[in-house]
């Protein structure tokens, strides 16, 4: 990710989506093609340019290249901190389960560490910006989520966060993947979300458009069809 240099700052993203389901598979193409305007390098996975992007507008209009910024749930294959990296920004920090817990590892200004992202080691208000992009659904509860990124983030600091989703309800039953059962939220199901929320503190920084026109995506192995949320809640209002 860091052999991609570049010899200037990018521009800010100038179409990005938050607060919104994804509607279609043109808005994927959409982020793509913004992403490649800005030379930002692409995920792997290139429907997750789509959120990624998303989080990097909150980030970018919310903070400074001073600011600490937590990745929570980063794969080492995972863009947002390096695309912050190339905007100057200095303390980046990504944490998994998955890390080496003895052994943190760095890659420029990035920090990679082990972590628990509802049970975290970090002091009260260390963070002026979170990013948690298609993790939650995989086994993290609502409550304990927001609990402790509501702990971690400093007043007026930003919490972004992506899922899969579908308005309606999604038949997985029986499912599992990475050790839990694979979960897709519904509309019901992210209201109550964001009424947890609100019980630590946390609220949306605009209306949350939940309505969905396709399942834009398809996770082949599994055969299921969806499409994906990313919404951002300000600590404080």
């Amino acid at each position: 990710m860091f052999s991609e240099t570049l010899n200037q700052i990018p521009d800010a993203p100038a179409w990005y989506p938050i607060n919104s389901a994804l509607k279609d598979g043109a808005e994927i193409q959409k982020a793509i093609i913004e992403a490649k305007r800005l030379r930002l390098p692409l995920h792997d996975d290139q429907p997750k340019t789509w959120d990624s992007l998303g989080a990097l507008h909150q980030i970018l209009t919310r903070t400074n290249p001073e600011s600490q910024i937590l990745d929570a749930g980063a794969e080492w294959y995972s863009t947002l901190l390096p695309w912050l990296s190339l905007y100057g920004y200095r303390n980046l920090v990504g944490n998994n389960l998955t890390f080496d817990k003895q052994n943190p590892k760095h890659v420029g200004p990035i920090r990679y560490e082990y972590g628990d992202i509802t049970s975290m080691e970090f002091e009260d208000s260390s963070f002026d910006a979170i990013a948690c992009l298609s993790v939650v659904e995989h086994g993290v509860e609502w409550r304990s989520y927001f609990q402790e990124m509501a702990r971690v983030l400093k007043p007026g600091g930003v919490l972004t966060t992506s899922v899969d989703y579908f308005e309606s309800p999604t038949d997985s039953r029986g499912q599992v993947a990475f050790g839990v059962p694979i979960r897709v939220y519904t509309r019901e199901d992210m209201l109550g979300a964001f009424a947890i929320a609100r019980s630590f503190g946390l609220e949306p920084t605009g209306e949350v458009d939940l309505e969905c026109r396709d399942r834009a995506i398809t996770w082949k192995e599994f055969g299921l069809s969806y499409t994906f949320l990313v919404f951002s809640l300000s600590m404080g209002g």
